[in-house]
């Protein structure tokens, strides 16, 4: 007998039973990232994010599966864009919000999200929490029920419990392997590593110098000087800076270690800065901004920096966010995300699968011609994206 149960604070379930369910690769999905975006305003009422985390208990009481569920009012910061949905349900008189999604707010990256202790029961723990998951949307009425960057594996097993599957793209980098920077330049075709060349060449002839700072590592004045970048970067762009500088204190003073400031300083002022996620085998790029522009250093701190990092610490693979077809001829290549969709109305259904089935089709086009931009040598550009 498997008991589920959901919590309106993650702090009601203990930490230590959270974090056993918790992939080391993903560490925004760890019980203290998450608490510290509810303790410090950064999800709740005001901004459209109420947790609804759901549990899932054996008749021991231990906890065996849990998914990071949110109920939603609106679709901001979610990064899997349903805005025409929502539109299409207006028009047709009917309500879209509310909905649930599970995801780590704010942030697309991929990995679990059928969180399950690993053991001979796992399968069966996920399809239980899939399950209750529905049950949950059903009772409360929403429209949709949202399972966002879950692995493919994941996508299978909701895909066959009958929710749309969706299909996305990205751009990741995966080490084959290389001893240091210029090993992986090396697998360039000559053009792009010439080009990777002159932009690394035009930061350091700027007089820029760039530190490294793990969270527990970087100082107050540090944060606070990166957090007006952040603030920064999404007041240009017509955001809203959700995450607080007491947020970022608390997660660098809780989970240090997985966090990363790349900081250029020139003339012995900051100038830009990188924030990154680090986990047991994947480097995840988040934020960036800067005070004053400086030709490729948006190359240089958010995405060459990080590949010299993964060299270093030996990391297999590092996303550098959302987007960004320009990531392309820097080594990055198309890579497929998922998304699955449990959709109430019979009619809207339908009419959602059958978009996602032509989506899906031009997606598969899509990340085939960017794979015929890839900067590596014997890279079949022909190739296939799954």
């Amino acid at each position: 007998m498997l008991t589920p149960s959901v919590h309106p604070r993650i702090e009601a379930i203990p930490a230590a039973d959270w974090n056993r369910l918790v992939d080391a690769d993903t560490p925004f999905l760890r019980h203290e990232f998450l608490a510290a975006l509810e303790r410090h305003g950064c999800v709740g009422e005001a901004l459209g994010w109420l947790p609804r985390h759901l549990a899932l208990h054996d008749e021991a009481g231990r906890l065996v599966a849990a998914a990071p569920m949110y109920l939603k009012d609106n679709s901001y910061g979610e990064l899997v864009f349903d805005w025409a949905w929502a539109d299409a349900y207006h028009r047709a008189g009917l309500r879209y919000y509310p909905k649930l999604v599970v995801a780590c707010p704010y942030t697309p990256a991929n990995g679990p999200r059928l969180l399950a202790a690993p053991g001979p029961g796992q399968a069966e723990h996920r399809r239980a929490l899939a399950a209750a998951a529905q049950a949950l949307a059903e009772r409360l009425g929403v429209s949709s029920l949202h399972w966002l960057f879950p692995t493919e594996e994941e996508t299978q097993l909701l895909e066959g419990q009958g929710l749309l599957r969706r299909m996305g793209c990205q751009f990741h980098w995966h080490n084959q392997g290389y001893r240091d920077f210029e090993d992986l330049l090396a697998a360039f075709s000559a053009e792009k590593r010439k080009k990777v060349r002159r932009e690394r060449r035009r930061v350091a002839e700027a007089g820029i110098e760039i530190r490294l700072r793990h969270g527990h590592e970087a100082s107050e004045a540090e944060w606070a000087l990166f957090h007006r970048l952040y603030e920064g970067t999404f007041d240009r762009r017509g955001g809203i800076p959700t995450l607080s500088l007491p947020f970022f204190h608390e997660i660098a003073r809780t989970m240090g270690e997985q966090l990363l400031l790349v900081l250029a300083y020139r003339g012995g002022r900051l100038v830009a800065a990188a924030f990154d996620l680090i986990g047991a085998r994947t480097l995840y790029g988040r934020h960036w901004g800067c005070f004053e522009e400086y030709h490729s250093l948006h190359f240089e701190a958010c995405y060459y920096q990080g590949l010299d990092y993964c060299i270093a610490r030996g990391l297999a693979r590092f996303e550098p966010g959302a987007q960004g077809e320009h990531k392309v001829s820097r080594g990055f290549l198309p890579t497929p995300t998922w998304s699955a969709h449990w959709i109430a109305d019979g009619r809207f259904r339908r009419a959602i699968g059958d978009f996602l089935a032509q989506e899906r089709a031009g997606m598969r086009d899509y990340l085939a011609e960017m794979y015929t931009h890839s900067p590596y040598k014997g890279v079949d550009s022909r190739a296939e994206a799954s």
